[in-house]
């Protein structure tokens, strides 16, 4: 959602944005998105053999800090801040800079034991796909939007942390 918030922006601020350039920007948000799991996959799967005890405590932390830290960043409200240029340096920085979380999802994944390139494989192209429609949202409804779509990813990565915790306690 962070991407999806950065992309809003992109509409907002560059109005007369070409196809190309939005394609581009999507392309770099999807890459770094899918990337960092794997990333976090494989650091994660070097300890987790030594955590399966608590790795459900471990994934439940670091989704709901996460989540948690998606909505302190919803009401900050710095995506126009951030999004000065839009040269290769600047989204391959913003690139890395929303996707950062993602490693920590991979890590998730390892203490999961998920798929972890199907995995970075949808997250890349749901990624890549709503950087897309989000960047013309944000050329029709601005600012409107950009707090709102980081809060909905942080309530979910929430619920996510919630759900994983009921299900190891036998709750769900």
């Amino acid at each position: 959602m962070d991407s999806v918030a950065v992309s809003i922006a992109i509409g907002s601020k560059y109005k007369d944005l070409l196809v190309s350039k939005a394609l581009i920007s999507a392309a770099v948000f999807g890459f770094f998105q899918g990337a960092m799991p794997v990333a976090g996959y494989f650091i994660g799967i070097s300890f987790a053999e030594y955590v399966q005890s608590f790795d459900h405590w471990i994934a439940f932390i670091l989704l709901v800090g996460l989540g948690g830290k998606m909505l302190y960043e919803a009401y900050q409200n710095e995506f126009d801040d951030e999004v000065t240029d839009l040269s290769v340096k600047t989204l391959v920085t913003l690139g890395i800079a929303t996707s950062i979380d993602a490693m920590a999802i991979g890590v998730t994944f390892a203490f999961l034991q998920s798929d972890i390139y199907t995995a970075a494989g949808v997250i890349a192209l749901v990624t890549f796909a709503l950087c897309i429609i989000a960047v013309y949202v944000g050329k029709k409804l601005g600012s409107l939007l950009e707090s709102k779509a980081e809060m909905l990813g942080g309530l979910i990565l929430i619920a996510l942390g919630c759900k994983i915790l009921a299900e190891h306690l036998g709750v769900l």
